[in-house]
């Protein structure tokens, strides 16, 4: 399922990451990599941030749907 449709404060895994060379590319640098835990911190409009790696990173709707747990 896509890290949009994540509840808050729930830790996940992150299965696999979607898009373009570019795009899993950019989530990589930013440490969203397959078999990491993630804990959504906040969901407010589809913004979402993100807890990956003891680091928070906000996350547009667009992006986080590319991201699945």
């Amino acid at each position: 399922m896509p890290l949009t449709l994540a509840a808050v404060g729930e830790v996940n895994k992150i299965k696999r990451i979607s898009g373009n060379d570019d795009t899993r590319r950019f989530l990589s640098s930013m440490g969203f990599v397959t078999n990491e835990d993630i804990i959504v911190i906040s969901d407010i409009g589809g913004n979402m941030i993100i807890k990956v790696k003891e680091t928070r990173v906000a996350l547009d709707k667009n992006m986080a749907k590319r991201i699945f747990i």
